[in-house]
């Protein structure tokens, strides 16, 4: 059985986290699940939320915004539409950004509007949830 897990967060445009972990804790779109050394195979969806990973004693986090987990062996790769470290969030710009999409859904008088608005607000909270754990 592996004793650490290689852990890969990339978006489209640059890679985020590439280390050997002690486990990993994602935002599946079915609910969070944890990742061990050895753990069975699978692949998922995730959700905008909080990626926190461990290694050692030290623990990290990284927003996700929405996008694909694939464990197998000794690996995990996940491949987000975006992505940040807790480290490289502005929280002022979050909550900014997070009080304009509860504005906007408040306001929202169609589906798409509400739609899209909804999705704003997910991706504002799950990154203002990472940030605040500098």
């Amino acid at each position: 059985m592996a004793e650490k897990i290689k852990l890969d967060v990339v978006t489209p445009t640059r890679t985020i986290v590439s280390e050997e972990v002690d486990e990993v804790t994602a935002p599946g779109a079915d609910g969070e699940f944890g990742v061990l050394p050895g753990h069975a195979p699978f692949l998922t969806t995730l959700k905008a939320g909080e990626l926190s990973y461990r290694k050692g004693s030290e623990k990290k986090f990284v927003s996700i915004i929405w996008g694909f987990a694939d464990v197998h062996g000794d690996k995990m790769i996940v491949l987000a539409e975006k992505a940040e470290t807790s480290e490289e969030i502005d929280v002022d710009r979050a909550d900014a950004a997070r009080r304009r999409a509860e504005e906007r859904l408040a306001a929202a008088t169609e589906a798409v509007d509400r739609e899209r608005a909804e999705k704003s607000l997910e991706r504002a909270k799950a990154r203002l949830e990472v940030a605040r754990k500098k």
